[in-house]
């Protein structure tokens, strides 16, 4: 069954994947795979979204905030947000003028360089996303506790691969 079929079949339509036809056996196990993993992305977008409105933050900035709490120090310098975020230097200057007006970044020169500076985590912005997503984050972690190491193992395996294979996808050529 194609998704044409599936789109004009009524009642079927209801019994078939979105992508993926009811074939018996492996391809339905995959196909439930990929639907159990849509079903995951769209519960963590929806995640995602009230933590950033409950913080009254874009993506970006949330994204921004979690890459400087990872780094040494909570410090970076703005050229590597930049990198991280593939936005352009003044998107990244804006977003930082947001972060540090509601005291969660601060600005600091660098000390080896007057001309640049770095850009700091400030420990209530810390503790903010340590409040606002450690409740999740527990709940994650104990989801993964709870595997066996085999289980762990293949998930790591296949979430990889599966990054790997989004990756490598080309946008479409246009038409036209």
């Amino acid at each position: 069954m194609t998704d044409v079929d599936t789109e004009t079949n009524g009642d079927r339509a209801n019994a078939a994947g979105y992508w993926y036809d009811e074939s018996p056996g492996q391809r339905d196990r995959a196909r439930r795979v990929l639907e159990s993993l849509r079903t995951y992305r769209a519960a963590e977008s929806a995640m995602r979204r009230r933590t950033r409105d409950s913080m009254s933050m874009g993506e970006n900035e949330l994204l921004a905030l979690r890459f400087l709490l990872r780094q040494p120090d909570h410090t970076s310098r703005p050229s590597e947000l930049v990198k991280y975020l593939g936005v352009t230097s003044a998107s990244v200057t804006t977003m930082l003028d947001r972060l540090e007006k509601t005291g969660r970044i601060q600005r600091v020169a660098n000390p080896s360089d007057r001309r640049s500076i770095f850009v700091r985590a400030t420990p209530h912005a810390n503790e903010e996303v340590r409040e606002t997503l450690g409740k999740m984050h527990e709940l994650m972690y104990g989801v993964a506790v709870g595997l066996t190491p085999e289980a762990q193992e293949h998930v790591v395996a296949f979430l990889q691969k599966m990054a790997d294979a989004v990756d490598g996808v080309e946008p479409a050529a246009s038409a036209g």
